[in-house]
């Protein structure tokens, strides 16, 4: 095994280093001194390289040398230079955790240490996974003030190997004072907590929430030293949001270390003080809400079957005023336009709440945003939300809409309002747009009412993070309502300052943190080529299954790839374009008298047996995957389209031509 001359040399530093530490090279020359002593003195000859290392080993220092020595294998830097190889799962790549950061010795750090979990009971009967066996694994997710964490999978136990540490850096970016030295006193008045997030990814890629914790770190600004070790029982999430599912043994540390430290009577008190105050301008929110509910019932009494949500519980059950969930969220260079944010939220994946035992109840779970990126998916509420804060960011008036589809089913979507008062709804789930043309009830039976294409059928609240509107129109039939937002008899406004006594960042320590997105780790190219590599296997062993033998085209494969770019950017940007080049190119490739068939497909995740089954149950596909003929040659081409989050679409296109034999 050669390496390249880089890599020599900066393992040969490693290793000097080691000896150094180890006083290696003082103990060789014990060695030396004490072997010419006892064995050379009566003959006086050459000692020899062998006899030295003979003398090493006996002593036992190579041993020792070599036990000191820890090599880690770069898992993701083998995984990238070897050949792509078909597997039955799709093992997500993971970026490399381990990496040097420079530590400004004017701020402030807490150092995070994850030192393993006990009593993840759920797990005691899980066996020791075999080496190089896929199985479940736990990733630990978190946030802290703009920064984000992820730690590295570990398989799934009763006592599962959680050992990573993360650097967080503490500083108060609110204040200008970034630059300086935080002192403990001034720590403790910093109350964003380390959400911690808990996720367990499956054989087969797929992620649940585990559990949701909100870390209170400021302990450690009175243990002794600036360290401190604490035991932190996690609780499930949903209906399990009572019972415990893990402890993670964590230790905290100040780096540099702090000159004073504060008294537990002085911590303490602080938290109290927060809590008492947090408390009360819950209370008083609540007082007022109430006092709303009533003068909104007094309007109408039909309004009291009215989706109006001013509260909605997040993944731990706790209750939160709705306006919370929102907050203008800006993501840097990720995401260009509003509607690439909106295809960017609809390739998240959709899964409601799961609920236990039956009745068809929906779960009542709005996660908080780290809950549902960490997870990947989520019901259409987290959707709504998360696109809403975005297209706030991106500068538009929007608000989340609460009512329902048809059949009566409670839905939450997204609305803008233009400056011109168009309205705009925009669906979280597909990333689709439709402009509301409201039909006037007044208007003569013969007066051309203009259609509604989108699939809303009431509404009954609309807020964002600094409003909240009641509908408090006759009709909650979204095809007649009205959107003149300054019109209280149409629209019941909250009172914006209440809102914003508990919903403004720093307001109160409940308010839900917000972090930022995170870049893709997913290689487009790399991804592609795999899941087609893996599809073009699937597709020979089915067609051998039914004794037929397959002969793939590489260029009318090649040929596939304009059209699934075009299928992505008209979902983008609603805009079609380069269909003439791709039809073109296909009549070109296809000779007189033959007969070509594609079929295009989209997803949002990468397991290639689990897309390849649902692609057979559709009967245009088989047609594709199953042709019989002359000259029959097949082509599959796969396109990953990459977002933040690591989201991804992809788009896959089979494709067959055959002679037509009549």
């Amino acid at each position: 095994m050669s390496l390249p001359p880089e890599k020599a040399s900066e393992l040969k530093q490693i290793i000097h280093q080691q000896l150094l530490k180890m006083d290696v090279h003082g103990r060789i020359r014990e060695v030396l001194a004490e072997t010419i002593r006892e064995e050379l003195a009566p003959e006086h000859q050459q000692l020899s390289t062998e006899d030295l290392i003979k003398a090493l080993r006996q002593r036992g220092i190579i041993d020792d040398v070599m036990k000191e020595l820890k090599f880690v294998t770069d898992v993701n830097e083998k995984e990238r230079t070897s050949a792509p190889k078909p597997s039955t799962h799709f093992v997500d790549r993971e970026p490399p955790v381990l990496k040097k950061t420079n530590i400004d010795p004017t701020r402030r750090y807490l150092y995070l240490q994850v030192l393993g979990g006990k009593a993840f009971l759920e797990h005691l009967q899980e066996p020791e996974p075999l080496p190089g066996q896929i199985c479940s694994t736990f990733t630990l997710c978190l946030h802290f003030r703009n920064q984000r964490f992820r730690s590295k999978p570990v398989p799934c136990a009763c006592e599962p190997d959680f050992h990573d540490g993360f650097l967080l850096e503490v500083h108060k970016d609110s204040l200008g004072d970034g630059s300086k030295m935080v002192d403990a006193a001034t720590m403790l008045s910093i109350c964003d907590p380390v959400h911690m997030v808990l996720i367990k990814t499956d054989t087969f890629g797929e992620t649940t929430l585990v559990a949701s914790h909100f870390l209170e770190w400021r302990s450690v600004l009175a243990a002794e030293n600036g360290i401190t070790n604490i035991a932190v029982e996690l609780l499930g999430v949903g209906t399990e949001s009572k019972v415990s599912v893990g402890v993670l043994n964590i230790r905290l540390e100040m780096y540099p270390r702090l000159n004073k430290t504060l008294s537990p009577e002085v911590t303490n008190t602080q938290f109290a003080l927060e809590h008492q105050k947090t408390a009360e301008k819950e209370r008083l929110f609540l007082v007022y809400a109430k006092q709303w509910w009533r003068e909104y019932l007094q309007i109408r009494p039909t309004h009291n079957i009215r989706l109006v949500k001013i509260f909605a519980q997040d993944e731990n059950g706790v209750n939160h005023p709705v306006c919370s969930y929102i907050r203008p969220l800006r993501a840097g260079r990720l995401l260009d336009t509003p509607r690439q944010a909106a295809r960017f939220v609809s390739v998240l994946g959709y899964e409601r709440a799961p609920v236990i035992g039956g009745g068809g109840g929906k779960q009542e779970q709005w996660c908080t945003l780290l809950a549902f990126l960490c997870r990947n998916k989520g019901d259409c509420e987290d959707h709504a939300n998360l696109l809403c804060s975005l297209l706030l960011g991106f500068g538009l008036e929007a608000f989340v809409c609460v009512g329902t589809k048809a059949k009566g089913v409670p839905h939450t979507w997204v609305m803008t309002c233009g400056t011109d008062g168009t309205i705009t709804f925009w669906e979280s789930l597909t990333g689709h747009r439709y402009i509301h043309r409201p039909i006037n009830p007044d208007d003569p039976p013969l007066a051309e009412q203009p259609k509604p294409l989108y699939p809303y059928r009431t509404i009954g609240c609309i807020f964002n993070h600094q409003k909240f509107f009641g509908n408090c129109q006759p009709s909650d039939a979204v095809e007649v309502c009205v959107f003149d937002l300054h019109d209280e008899s149409k629209w019941k406004p909250m009172s914006g300052e209440a809102i914003k006594s508990v919903c403004s960042p720093g307001t109160t320590s409940s308010v839900l943190p917000f972090p930022p997105l995170c870049a893709s780790t997913i290689d487009p190219a790399v991804t592609s080529n795999e899941i087609e590599l893996q599809l073009r296997i699937l597709v020979s062993e089915h067609r051998k299954d039914l004794g037929l033998s397959t002969v793939w085209d590489d260029h009318l494969s090649y040929l596939l790839s304009p059209a699934l770019a075009a299928y992505e950017l008209e979902r983008t940007t609603s805009i079609s374009a380069g269909n003439e080049e791709f039809q073109d190119a296909v009549r070109r490739a296809v000779p007189d008298g033959h007969t070509f068939k594609g079929f295009p497909i989209h997803f949002v995740y990468r397991n290639a047996r689990r897309a390849f089954a649902t692609c057979l149950r559709s009967p245009f596909c088989e047609e594709v995957i199953c042709c019989r003929g002359d000259q029959v040659r097949l082509a599959v081409r796969v396109r990953v389209f990459a977002y933040p989050e690591s989201a991804c679409a992809v788009w896959i296109m089979f494709a067959c031509k055959y002679r037509s034999v009549l």
